[in-house]
C-alpha cells in the first residue's frame, strides 16, 4: 500500500495595512526569560497584570520555528481551495454543539441582514478519544500537524500556565496538570477563513463587523501572526475598543471562560471581535490559525483554592455565587457550542439566553 507523501504547499501573506489605526498597547511574554526562577517571577508578574488589565497579550521567542507556521498556514489554505460539497463531508452535528470538522459559511446574520462569510475546520487534540475523517490535504499531513499541534503545549501552554498558577500562589504544575496532554478534553487547532465581501456586500454591512463582541469558552487561545488586521479587543478597564497589531514572530494570546470561573472572576474573559479590514486589506480573504486550550473534560469549573484569591476576595464565581450547580469543563463546552453553533435568522439571536444556570449568552458592543 503506497505511503503518503506530504506536498510542498507554500503560504503568501498579504501586505501589512498602511492605515493610522487605534492600536491596542499590549504586554509582550518574552519565553526565553523563562528559563530562570528570576525570569519566571518577573514574567508571572507581567502575566498577571496583563491578563487582568488588558485581557490580551504577546508571547515571543517560543522556540517553533516561523517555517512550520507557514506551513501550517499553507495547508490551511489548500483545505480552503478545496470544493464546497468536498468540506461539506466533514460537517459535524452543529445544531447539538459538535464542532471539529468543518462549519460552512452562512450560519450567522451580520449587521444588515447579511449573512457571514467565515468558514471554520477544527482539528481535535490527538489524545486518542477523538476520532475524526479528513480529506486528503489534512490526512496526508496529519503527523505534521500533530507533532505541531503538541508543540504549542510544551513550548506556550505549559509555560503560561506555570506563570498563571505561580502568580495565583498555586503549586506550579497546578495548572497543566489540568492541562495534560493525554487527559481527554476539547482542545483543538483551527484554520479559519474570513471571506471578503464585495463593496456592495460592506455597505450593506452597517455595524462594520464580520463577528460580534465574544469571549472565547476555555482557559487560553493562541492566535498566529495574520496581517490582515481585523482583530479587536475591548480594554478590561477603559471599554474602549482597539486593534490588535498583527506583531511579527509573536503569538497574541486571550483569556477565556473557564479561567476566569477557575478564578472566581480574578481573571477575566477577553471580549473581542473581528472587524471587517481597513481599505487597504478589505479585498482579501483573511485565514486565521489558532489554538484553543481547555482543561480536562471532567473538571468541575469552581473557583480553585488559591492563597491570593482569598486576600483578594475572588472566591465564587457566577455557579457559585447563584447556588447553581457548577458544570464540569465537558459539559460547558457542549452548552456553549451548542449556544452559539445554532443556525440564526436574526441579527443577535438569542442574546441573554440561559446557557447553563447563571450563566447567559452575550454579545459585546
Amino acid at each position: 500500500m503506497p505511503v503518503p507523501v506530504p506536498q510542498n504547499f507554500q503560504y503568501d501573506y498579504v501586505p501589512e495595512t498602511k492605515e493610522d489605526l487605534d492600536w491596542a498597547d499590549l504586554p509582550t511574554i518574552d519565553l526565553s526569560k523563562y528559563g530562570t526562577p528570576e525570569g519566571r517571577h518577573e514574567l508571572s508578574q507581567t502575566l498577571i497584570e496583563a491578563i487582568r488589565t488588558k485581557g490580551f497579550f504577546y508571547v515571543t521567542n517560543y522556540g517553533i520555528p516561523q517555517a512550520a507556521v507557514d506551513r501550517q498556514f499553507a495547508l490551511g489554505s489548500k483545505f480552503y481551495d478545496l470544493p464546497l460539497e468536498e468540506k461539506l463531508k466533514y460537517t459535524p452535528d452543529l445544531e447539538n454543539g459538535e464542532y471539529n470538522g468543518y462549519r460552512p459559511a452562512g450560519r450567522a446574520v451580520l449587521g444588515g441582514g447579511v449573512r457571514d462569510r467565515t468558514e471554520v475546520y477544527n482539528i481535535p487534540k490527538f489524545d486518542g478519544y477523538h476520532p475524526r475523517e479528513h480529506p486528503d490535504v489534512v490526512k496526508e499531513n496529519i503527523g505534521e500537524i500533530e507533532r505541531f499541534a503538541r508543540s504549542l503545549h510544551t513550548n506556550v501552554l505549559d509555560p503560561l500556565h506555570t506563570l498563571i498558577a505561580s502568580a495565583l500562589e498555586l503549586p506550579e504544575d497546578f495548572f497543566t496538570n489540568l492541562h495534560r496532554y493525554e487527559n481527554p478534553s476539547e482542545d483543538h487547532l483551527r484554520y479559519m477563513m474570513y471571506r471578503h465581501f464585495t463593496p456592495e456586500q460592506l455597505e450593506k454591512i452597517d455595524t462594520g463587523l464580520y463577528s460580534l463582541g465574544h469571549t472565547d469558552l476555555g482557559t487560553l487561545t493562541l492566535l498566529f501572526r495574520q496581517p490582515v488586521a481585523a482583530l479587536q479587543i475591548k480594554d478590561h478597564k477603559t471599554g474602549a475598543w482597539k486593534w490588535a497589531k498583527p506583531l511579527d514572530g509573536s503569538l497574541t494570546v486571550n483569556t477565556c471562560d473557564a479561567l476566569s470561573f477557575l478564578t472566581g472572576g480574578y481573571i477575566k474573559s477577553t471580549v473581542h471581535r473581528v472587524s471587517v479590514p481597513p481599505k487597504d486589506q478589505n479585498q482579501y480573504d483573511r485565514l486565521g490559525l489558532l489554538y484553543f486550550a481547555r482543561p480536562q473534560n471532567d473538571l468541575p469549573l469552581a473557583t480553585v483554592d488559591s492563597p491570593l484569591l482569598k486576600r483578594e476576595g475572588f472566591t465564587q464565581n457566577e455557579f457559585e455565587q447563584g447556588g447553581h450547580k457548577v458544570p464540569t469543563m465537558g459539559e460547558f463546552v457542549k452548552l456553549k457550542q451548542t449556544w452559539q453553533q445554532k443556525k440564526r435568522v436574526a441579527y443577535r439571536e438569542a442574546e441573554d439566553q440561559e446557557i447553563a444556570p447563571g450563566f447567559k449568552g452575550k454579545y459585546h458592543d
